[in-house]
């Protein structure tokens, strides 16, 4: 089941309440440099422009980044890459950096966190042995947000730790980051372009870390795999103007989530952890039967048994505007009470 995800949970008439993508359109000035890249598909895609647009994003060089199709491919291009004698992976949490491993022949250890701690690493959780260390940040299905000095601590000579951000720009100001950090060690940082800004179906996101690992990963790369509209949107992405635009959103996105974390709480549903993302994880009592009664009540959410760590009765909910998040809660209540 680690190829499952929230997307299989969706179906026509149902409020989308599994997938963490946000559903709002794109915003004219990024839309606009997508649409117009169309007129250019007879040209190869030309990685450059958008590389260096990133790496300033990120005050790093254009040798430190590398674009990807979306931020899976990126673990894809890891496990093909690098030859670990002890890989880890740190859980729950999203399933396809270990899927990647898997299917590239690796062994894989498994670090389950524990929801008695919030679902928070701990430094020395991590057995001091691993030679690949995998940790969301914020983690997804937790929406538990790490230290980044506990992560950062993690890093040191013959170990590589790649740390996923796909959702750290849903966190207002990004304060555990580890985006900006070149004095550690083996540190690789996943991002995503497709979250914030609703471009799942675009494949866009990107590695940064040293040099020589991104040229390890860049020697297993497909040849022109990022393709020219999802080069258009990295570009537009990286603006300033994106950048101020991002925090906006994180801040309505932390409004929005304190409103469905209170009718949560006043409907007696625990939640695990600190959330600190696009999404909340709950823990109900006999989850297959309450998330089949909310499918025929016109909500979908995303199970949680697939998540190495949870079982069942574990269910991930996707934040959204105020009103959504009320009919849902009014409909869990009645579920739970029925």
């Amino acid at each position: 089941m680690l190829r499952f995800h929230g997307d299989a949970e969706i179906a026509p008439g149902l409020v989308d309440l599994a997938v963490n993508v946000r559903t709002a359109a794109p915003p004219s000035w990024l839309m606009g440099p997508v649409t117009a890249s169309l007129a250019h598909l007879a040209r190869y895609p030309d990685p450059a422009e958008a590389t260096a647009a990133i790496a300033a994003r990120h005050g790093r060089p254009a040798g430190e980044v590398l674009l990807t199709a979306g931020a899976a491919q990126a673990f894809v291009l890891i496990a093909q890459a690098f030859r670990p004698e002890r890989a880890v992976v740190v859980h729950p949490q999203f399933t396809e950096p270990e899927a990647a491993l898997l299917a590239a022949g690796h062994a894989v250890e498994r670090v389950v966190l524990r929801e008695a701690d919030g679902f928070v690493l701990g430094e020395s959780d991590v057995p001091d042995t691993s030679d690949l260390v995998v940790v969301g940040n914020p983690t997804n299905p937790t929406s538990v947000l790490h230290c980044a000095e506990t992560l950062a601590r993690l890093t040191k000579p013959g170990r590589i730790t790649v740390v996923d951000e796909a959702f750290a720009d849903t966190v207002p100001g990004e304060p555990e980051s580890l985006a900006g950090r070149r004095d550690r060690p083996g540190l690789l940082v996943i991002r995503s372009l497709t979250k914030t800004w609703g471009l799942a179906g675009l494949r866009i996101g990107y590695v940064l870390g040293p040099e020589p690992l991104l040229d390890r990963m860049r020697e297993h790369a497909p040849l022109w795999s990022v393709s020219t509209p999802a080069l258009a949107a990295a570009i537009a992405c990286a603006s300033p103007r994106a950048v101020d635009t991002e925090r906006e959103i994180a801040t309505r996105l932390a409004a929005d989530r304190a409103h469905l974390l209170d009718a949560l709480a006043r409907a007696g549903v625990a939640v695990a952890g600190r959330p600190a993302s696009s999404f909340v994880l709950v823990r109900v009592p006999d989850g297959e039967r309450v998330r089949g009664a909310l499918r025929e009540r016109g909500f979908a959410v995303r199970r949680g048994e697939t998540f190495p760590g949870l079982g069942p009765d574990w269910l991930r909910i996707a934040v959204r505007d105020t009103a959504t998040s009320d009919a849902f809660v009014a409909v869990l209540s009645n579920v739970l009470g029925g």
